[in-house]
């Protein structure tokens, strides 16, 4: 019997997130798992075919291959079995490779190193999760603590996390006998992988949990404490470990990473630990000189302007950018001067303007006198 589509088996779109195919897993795999149907034969194949479905589906290189060739790409003498293997110099990696795929372990434990893990080896550690926070570029340069509200699965406190109800006991899986494993077929040689009907733990359950229905595990809303250093910037990655969901049955928990995204500021743009800001400055105090007042995160500063500094001056301010990351030092500000020009004038200002005007010569103005020079040596 040709074999159902596995995007189909799961009831997904071909172009389903990893988080999408996991859920939709997740929701039939409750539904069809052999603890809630006892002695029904199309449930348990129902749940074999799902297990299949999302080992294909959920491994980048497995997926590839379906989307190419269909359920033909695992089968021997297939276009996906008999390519792309030339790429392989050891024979071994081959074989590390479909293993590594199938969660650790499979490749030793099929060539001899051991018959099995232990219950406490074989329970499954939780998903690390992913979690994206905005912060200020004020926040990320003095450091902050924050809280965050994510949903995610945790121990189910009815039973502890073992996923049985009160006086239940655990029973050797029917279908590895207790190994936690079992050996599928992948055209002319077996793959170890972790058993469907037990996820690995060698043992089922007569009674599971009412409130979990097994699973040792409930999606529950959970507040983390986050302390962010100062001096992190866009892309800054923290962990923190054990905030990830709950593994299945009792495993251990997974982590929590958090990506950094800092604002754009309104003054300030940021290039790595060095700050860079725009000021006007009245023209007096460009041509005359003086001190001016410039913004900085950490408070108000006196700069200097020398005399005649003319506009698009830029002007380092040392240690007063952001922080470096697990040190002391600082980077700089960078402040940029713009000259600015009056715009209106009254008839004393105008008169006065004209009047230096008429004082300043060439060697007031520079820049002027080199630029109509270029000029009679470009027209000539």
């Amino acid at each position: 019997m040709a074999k159902r589509d596995s995007y189909e088996v799961l009831g997904v779109a071909r172009t389903a997130s990893p988080e999408e195919l996991k859920r939709a897993y997740r929701k039939l795999a409750l539904k069809y798992h052999p603890d809630k149907n006892p002695g029904d034969a199309a449930a348990e194949a129902s749940f074999k075919e799902l297990a299949e479905a999302y080992d294909i589906l959920s491994n980048p290189e497995k997926k590839a291959a379906y989307d190419a060739y269909g359920h033909a790409a695992f089968q021997q003498g297939g276009r996906a079995s008999s390519g792309g293997f030339g790429d392989f110099h050891d024979p071994f990696d081959l074989f590390r490779e479909m293993f590594s795929s199938q969660g650790g372990g499979g490749f030793e434990q099929f060539f001899g190193q051991g018959r099995g893990a232990s219950g406490e080896q074989r329970k499954q550690r939780g998903a690390d999760l992913r979690y994206d926070l905005v912060i200020t570029l004020e926040e990320a340069f003095s450091g902050c603590e924050k809280k965050i509200e994510i949903q995610k699965l945790d121990t189910c406190e009815t039973c502890h996390g073992s996923g049985a109800a009160t006086g239940a006991s655990a029973q050797r899986c029917k279908l590895c006998h207790g190994r936690g494993q079992v050996a599928v077929s992948r055209g002319f040689f077996q793959v170890v992988q972790t058993c469907p009907q037990c996820h690995g733990a060698g043992e089922t359950i007569d009674k599971p949990c009412k409130e979990c229905r097994g699973e040792g595990s409930l999606e529950k809303t959970s507040i983390i404490n986050l302390k962010i250093p100062a001096g992190v910037d866009t892309g800054s990655r923290l962990r923190s470990t054990g905030a990830g969901e709950a593994g299945w049955r009792g495993g251990g928990y997974g982590d929590l990473y958090v990506i950094l995204h800092v604002k754009e500021h309104s003054i300030f743009t940021r290039e790595g630990s060095s700050l860079r800001c725009k000021i006007p400055i009245p023209f007096a105090v460009a041509a005359l000189g003086g001190e001016v007042k410039v913004p900085s995160l950490k408070g108000a500063l006196e700069l200097k302007i020398p005399v005649g500094t003319q506009s698009g001056s830029t002007f380092r301010i040392r240690q007063a950018g952001m922080p470096l990351l697990q040190s002391k030092n600082r980077g700089d500000l960078e402040v940029c001067v713009e000259v600015e020009v009056p715009t209106k004038l009254n008839a004393e200002q105008r008169q006065a303007l004209e009047h230096f005007s008429q004082l300043c010569g060439a060697e007031n103005t520079p820049l002027h006198k080199s630029f109509t020079e270029r000029l009679k040596d470009f027209f000539h």
